[in-house]
């Protein structure tokens, strides 16, 4: 099984990408809205069919990128039915089976931390996805929507350390850098409920921590009640001067057959070495050769009237280059996807 732990540095989130090597069906927990671009990145470059997301919980912290990821990608949406959501089409309760390939997750209720909290055991038993109800030496808090300590300690007791020791625990949040634990770890070492602690000190603790309020608490309810619909239902806009796309990696690119259909509409900076410029692959009609290591001082000689697409031979000094010029203020910009030798192998004119 394919499994990629993803961070979100603004909420200290981790989402998790989990897709079938065989069939490539996919399926994504706990998304968040901003990281939408990174996480449709890697969903298209691993060349996975995103078959659902599923969050854990009604986030307070960030807002979900599960509505985003249906708009773009087609993806149903799971959530338990408790929050009384809009745009979930797949409400999730206790003991359901959520099959993608080859891999399947049950589904196993954990509220304690909010009333409707689930986590998401492979079928062997292997990884728990756990949301907010078990951290890495911790657990999520029960001050705030419909959370109960009392409820929580039965969850984690009755729900997760039921569950073999070696089984990995892929947690919702981590602010201290941690990634994953075990359940045998947890079960001795987690300072709330481990070592054999009894409901009374569980909810002691977990009463008496004195957290403020989550500063998104007011934004990421209402909007994760709408599965990260915004207000207006309209998606962040794309730019709109050609079909850009953004890279798992960060970079903006397009597509060398957009840019030889297109060529009038777009200035095409060139940033290898005049002997390359000259070379082998050529060169595309009327392009502006700066080299790389020029261009920060010569910036200002880019025609940035029309759209920039910087080129080069296979695409990664070019993609470097995006960054100089969008670090100086150009916005329209995108790197050539593979560069002159794409260019060259789909026998575009140069």
């Amino acid at each position: 099984m394919i499994l990629r732990q993803l961070f979100d540095h603004a909420s200290s989130t981790y989402s998790y990408l989990l897709a079938c090597e065989r069939t490539r069906e996919a399926v994504l927990i706990d998304c968040v809205y901003e990281q939408h671009t990174r996480d449709s990145a890697l969903v298209r470059e691993l060349g996975l069919t995103l078959a659902c997301t599923l969050d854990t919980h009604c986030h307070a912290d960030h807002v979900t990128g599960a509505w985003l990821m249906k708009a773009a990608l087609g993806s149903q949406i799971g959530l338990s039915p408790t929050y009384l959501a809009n745009n979930v089409d797949l409400p999730l309760r206790e003991g359901q089976v959520i099959r993608f390939g080859d891999h399947s997750l049950e589904v196993r209720a954990t509220p304690g931390h909010t009333a409707g909290c689930l986590s998401y055991v492979t079928a062997e038993h292997t990884m728990a996805f756990t949301g907010d109800a078990l951290l890495v030496r911790g657990a999520g808090r029960t001050d705030f929507q419909q959370g109960d300590a009392h409820q929580l300690y039965r969850s984690i007791r009755e729900q997760l350390f039921t569950l073999p020791d070696n089984c990995v625990v892929y947690p919702g949040h981590d602010y201290d850098g941690r990634t994953s634990s075990t359940i045998g770890e947890e079960r001795i070492h987690n300072p709330r409920i481990g070592g054999g602690a009894r409901e009374e000190d569980f909810v002691g603790y977990m009463e008496n921590l004195g957290l403020p309020h989550p500063k998104q608490l007011a934004v990421a309810v209402p909007a994760n009640l709408r599965a990260g619909e915004p207000e207006d239902g309209k998606a962040p806009r794309a730019p709109e001067w050609g079909p850009v796309i953004t890279t798992y990696g960060g970079f903006k690119e397009i597509g060398p057959e957009w840019v030889a259909r297109c060529r009038d509409d777009v200035h095409v900076l060139d940033v290898r070495t005049a002997a390359e410029f000259e070379g082998e692959l050529g060169h595309l009609a009327c392009a502006q050769l700066i080299p790389i290591e020029e261009l920060r001082e010569r910036v200002t000689e880019v025609n940035t009237t029309k759209p920039v697409v910087v080129v080069c031979q296979t695409g990664k000094r070019s993609a470097m280059a995006t960054l100089i010029l969008e670090m100086s203020g150009v916005v329209r910009c995108a790197n050539l996807a593979g560069g002159m030798v794409r260019w060259r192998e789909l026998g575009l004119p140069s």
